[in-house]
């Protein structure tokens, strides 16, 4: 029985030794995530106006993915996209959708990651809707904060802006962290979203951002605004055109928006620099990855467009960041060119903690393109969609390649059809479709788009059930 006792023992001390080992040689995990937040809305990413000195720091001293994009552009699903590392087309989870099936969280990235003995921390916008008992399994600490409002009263009677309030979050997570203990802690942000029931104030920033931008002109669209004339009929009366109405219709409107909007993102910036500084004077941030993206693109007035659901650059590019403090300094601060995907950010968290990537997962681990190594077997192209099941955002399918761009909104077929030359229309403002001399490409692109459809879960069947996994 003694021999029994001892042995015991000495087993547990080997195990507690190799788990303090393990977490002290693996690095920590922060990754933030913002919404409606379009690739080009950094000033790393070239902006001549917008300030985000923070995230610019991370690029520098990190890598930025230049080609990043959300395989579905509204924040439900690709919300569960980037928690699964699964298309929409699998997961098939967005608004108005059962919640994300159990079979599904068991390979998330925080569930593995738990099970590797990391520590799991959920700050802001949750944006899915799971079951208490998968909450549960997602988090060993949860601060889950929603807009509507922005300004939470405090028990002060003062108010505190969100952004900030996930940013005090976020601290007090570290706070409950130990230096031992691996930790992965995603901060999701409500900004740079509207509050869309307030029509007034669209963008309520901080107010430690009042007054930033007011004697600057913002510049209008790329995409001039009257664009949405040249489109089909049924964009005409889609929310991107609703909406369009409520925040970017007049010049007084788009000036006063789009400078809330760039605070919002200055302000999230802070907040972002915020919890730098706290892992800094912790002595963490020489082993903490940091990855900064977006659940979505925007349009803000381009096309005369508001939002994002649909298949322009505008609503599917994301900014991407990745700090890794591992990188010789001879890699850090590179611009990666290969198209990178939100999918992809989930196998590219378990990697870097030397967890095994599950099978089920469909994207791919960024960590390779991070480290600058060979990215000839990189993908070329790749599926995307929208399936959200509602009168005014459209559903559409479509492959987004290297140089061709193809759509189909197949509820509004045959004049739904796009096909777009990013060489020579980097704007996408000529559709090919009826183009002889592109009918090879059509077909070609026409043809892979059916194969990645049926790669990922077949054609859309509508109404979707709780007991249709």
């Amino acid at each position: 029985m003694i021999f029994t006792r001892l042995r015991l023992l000495l087993v547990l001390a080997a195990v507690l030794g190799s788990a303090q080992a393990v977490g002290a040689t693996l690095p920590n995990i922060v990754f933030f995530l913002s919404d409606d937040h379009r690739s080009d809305m950094l000033g790393c990413a070239g902006h001549e106006i917008v300030k985000t000195p923070h995230i610019d720091r991370l690029a520098a001293e990190g890598v930025r993915f230049e080609n990043a994009f959300v395989t579905t552009s509204i924040c439900a699903a690709s919300r569960a996209t980037i928690l699964t590392g699964l298309w929409e087309r699998t997961h098939r989870f967005t608004f108005g959708t059962p919640p994300l099936a159990e079979r599904w969280i068991d390979d998330s990235y925080p569930v593995r990651l738990r099970a590797a003995g990391y520590r799991t921390g959920f700050v802001g916008k949750f944006g899915m809707n799971v079951s208490r008992h998968d909450w549960k399994r997602l988090w060993d600490w949860s601060a889950a904060q929603n807009r509507t409002p922005y300004l939470k009263k405090q028990p002060d009677g003062s108010l505190r802006h969100l952004t900030d309030l996930n940013g005090d979050r976020a601290i007090e997570f570290l706070n409950t962290c130990r230096a031992e203990e691996p930790f992965c802690l995603s901060v999701s942000f409500s900004a740079a979203h509207a509050e869309d029931g307030d029509r007034e104030n669209h963008f309520p920033w901080p107010s430690s951002e009042e007054g930033l931008y007011e004697d600057v002109v913002i510049p209008p669209p790329r995409v001039r605004t009257d664009f949405w004339k040249e489109l089909p009929g049924f964009f005409h009366k889609s929310m991107n055109r609703n909406r369009y109405f409520w925040r970017w219709d007049t010049p007084e409107k788009y000036q006063r928006n789009a400078k809330a909007y760039y605070r919002m993102i200055t302000g999230l910036d802070r907040n972002v620099g915020r919890v730098l500084a706290e892992l800094e004077r912790r002595g963490w941030l020489d082993n903490t990855i940091v990855i900064f993206t977006g659940d979505n693109g925007y349009y803000k007035g381009s096309r005369g467009f508001a939002g994002k659901w649909t298949h322009y650059e505008e609503s599917l590019r994301v900014p991407l960041v990745v700090f890794d403090p591992r990188l010789p300094k001879a890699k850090r601060g590179q611009v990666v060119e290969s198209l990178a995907l939100n999918v992809d950010l989930a196998p590219t968290m378990l990697a870097a903690a030397n967890v095994e990537v599950p099978a089920s997962h469909q994207g791919r681990d960024l960590g390779p393109l991070v480290r600058g190594e060979s990215a000839d077997d990189w993908r070329d192209d790749f599926f995307c969609e929208h399936l959200f099941d509602y009168a005014t955002v459209l559903k559409w399918e479509g492959v987004r390649g290297q140089r061709y761009v193809y759509a189909r909104y197949f509820e509004h077929l045959p004049e739904g059809e796009f096909l777009h030359d990013l060489e020579a229309d980097p704007l996408e403002l000529t559709n090919l479709v009826g183009s002889a001399e592109h009918s090879e490409v059509l077909e070609r692109m026409r043809a892979r788009c059916d194969e990645l459809r049926d790669r990922y879960g077949g054609e859309f069947r509508r109404p979707r059930s709780p007991t249709d996994e």
